[in-house]
């Protein structure tokens, strides 16, 4: 059994029924990404970040986002020391390697931009100093379906900086009967046992972004891409950033199936959940109840893939 094998088969300790779900944050930790989970309160969010960071044994801090919170409890900020007469910097929050950010969209805009620049250089400026996050870094954000109470859309840009958005759901009937019962034999994450760690981690990312793709896969990434941009219901396509993305997802899953090389299937897997959140639908295409989902399957079906050789 290799690292992903034993990190997967430790987060299900956990994650009851949700293996799909799982696999695809794992793809994202590989690919360097950061993670967007959009659902209700109360089905596992917290609970799979927490599974993640002991299976890795990652530095992991959450941050319940709220209106009052501010940008400096996210980044730090410095302070005058009177005992040194020096300005001193004290770490904010997502110093660590994973940071979860719950319930985002319920903080203020500027709060909510105290995270672009960490999540895409991987550093924090406070007062004109840049301080660099630990490696490795990925920021797993939970939001609430827009129209829950207290909450606002997340701008564009800060979106477009989400490596993959996934939704949990709530569990079949017989995986909650299963996560009743392990309950009752006390917390499942108490049983997690540390498979990697933080260096076995960033080598496997290293393995990862040197994993093979053609230029034919490129070419097919940039039809899907560009076949969004030129769609009728959609006003916004998806940005280069979004084929950076896909490229490197392609490459996480490719590895993940114990290949050097990305195929056709790797790009299908997670083009949906790498490209969706990315776009906007037209009035018309929202009125007629189309959801960007449906249009990234039509897509799809429509683009033919390239021919391995």
């Amino acid at each position: 059994m290799n690292y992903a094998e034993q990190v997967l088969s430790e987060v299900r300790r956990a994650i009851i029924g949700k293996d799909d779900m799982i696999l695809k944050t794992f793809l994202t930790m590989l690919a360097g990404g950061h993670l967007l989970l959009e659902d209700k309160p109360g089905v596992g969010k917290t609970t799979l970040a927490l599974a993640f960071s002991r299976a890795l044994q990652l530095d992991y801090k959450r941050m319940q986002f709220t209106p009052d919170v501010m940008p400096t409890d996210v980044t730090g900020f410095t302070i005058y020391n009177k005992r040194t007469g020096a300005m001193e910097y004290q770490k904010g929050a997502i110093l660590c390697n994973l940071f979860l950010a719950d319930e985002l969209n319920r903080a203020s805009s500027r709060t909510q931009a105290a995270l672009l620049e960490a999540m895409e250089e991987g550093q924090v400026t406070v007062d004109g100093e840049t301080h660099p996050l630990p490696r490795p870094f990925m920021v797993i954000a939970a939001q609430n379906p827009y129209g829950s109470s207290g909450t606002q859309l997340l701008p564009d840009s800060q979106m477009d900086r989400f490596m993959v958005r996934l939704t949990m759901g709530y569990p079949a009937p017989e995986n909650e009967l299963e996560l009743l019962r392990r309950k009752s034999e006390g917390n499942p994450l108490d049983f997690i046992q540390p498979v990697a760690d933080q260096s076995i981690l960033i080598a496997i990312q290293q393995k990862v972004a040197a994993t093979y793709a053609s230029d034919d896969i490129f070419k097919y990434i940039i039809r899907l891409t560009t076949a969004t941009r030129n769609h009728p219901d959609l006003r916004q396509g998806a940005s280069p950033r979004a084929s950076v993305a896909l490229a490197s997802m392609a490459r996480a899953v490719g590895w993940v199936q114990g290949r050097d090389y990305v195929i056709p299937s790797d790009v299908q897997f997670i083009f949906t959940d790498t490209v969706a959140h990315r776009l906007l639908l037209t009035r018309q295409a929202e009125q007629d109840q189309k959801t960007a989902r449906d249009i990234c399957t039509q897509i799809l079906q429509k683009t033919p893939a390239p021919k391995i050789k």
